[in-house]
């Protein structure tokens, strides 16, 4: 089943653009796959992601979320950002179950839902704390399970590990893959990190620099649990870097956007 179809997908933020933020996007994920998105800063990595939430619209082409073409924010997508945003003044279990909340859920089962999901990012014991009490990566964990506990089919996550530390970072990129493999759900993960993509993605999906096009998407097909350590996975991280650089450096393409 097609979880997510980008077809000809163009996107200028005003009329009065000259250039567009991505030109000619077709991206089509299955049920269930854990996808990557890879390229330059500025290529539109993120513009991609507020399309599928249906936090902007297409200039040109169709965006769909399970088979159907949309025009606003579904609630069957998740959307998980960098910054957490939990309120301050809300402790964490009552910012994990806001959610919830809005829809009207007893005080008694979001409890139920918003401790199961504590519980699976190692937030036991927590509960009770406000955000400042938390360091960042047990805030982005938090931010994680706020969107979970809504039971979307669909995740978006947008570069949400990119303001941790190092070792937090891959701990809890370990935890990312095991809620995906319980919850079933479906990722689309943007991020800067090349390790980062090959480590969590089923597929890398490689964007040229401004304005965004796919390049390739490279199917990754080592089993999980992942080896850090294994070289062939390694030597795929190399092989992405060459490509990434090549598109970035193309007199082909477009490059007036920043690049990292």
């Amino acid at each position: 089943m097609e979880r997510i179809s980008l077809i000809n997908v163009s996107k200028k933020y005003s009329p009065g653009d000259v250039d567009y933020a991505v030109r000619d996007v077709s991206l089509t994920i299955k049920d269930g796959e854990f996808v990557t998105v890879l390229g330059p800063s500025g290529c539109g990595k993120s513009t991609i992601l507020d399309l599928l939430a249906g936090l902007t619209d297409p200039t040109i082409g169709d965006v769909c979320i399970n088979g159907r073409c949309i025009g606003g924010p579904n609630a069957d997508v998740g959307v998980v950002f960098q910054d957490p945003a939990l309120y301050p003044w809300r402790t964490i279990r009552d910012n994990i179950a806001l959610g919830l909340e809005l829809h009207g859920m007893p005080a008694e089962k979001r409890r139920e839902i918003s401790d199961k999901y504590m519980q699976m990012v190692h937030l036991t014991g927590w509960e009770d704390k406000y955000p400042h009490e938390l360091s960042g990566g047990m805030r982005q964990r938090a931010g994680l399970v706020r969107t979970l506990v809504n039971n979307p089919s669909i995740l978006l996550m947008d570069e949400p590990l990119g303001a941790v530390d190092y070792l937090t970072r891959l701990s809890i990129q370990d935890e990312i893959i095991a809620l995906w493999q319980q919850e079933k759900k479906t990722v689309l993960f943007i991020t800067h990190d090349v390790g980062e993509a090959v480590y969590l993605g089923t597929k890398v999906v490689l964007m040229t620099a401004h304005p965004g096009r796919i390049s390739e998407v490279i199917n990754i097909d080592f089993p999980y649990p992942r080896d850090r350590n294994n070289p062939a996975l390694a030597e795929l991280v190399t092989d992405i870097l060459d490509k990434i650089n090549q598109n970035a450096t193309s007199g082909v393409v477009e490059t007036c956007g920043e690049q990292q």
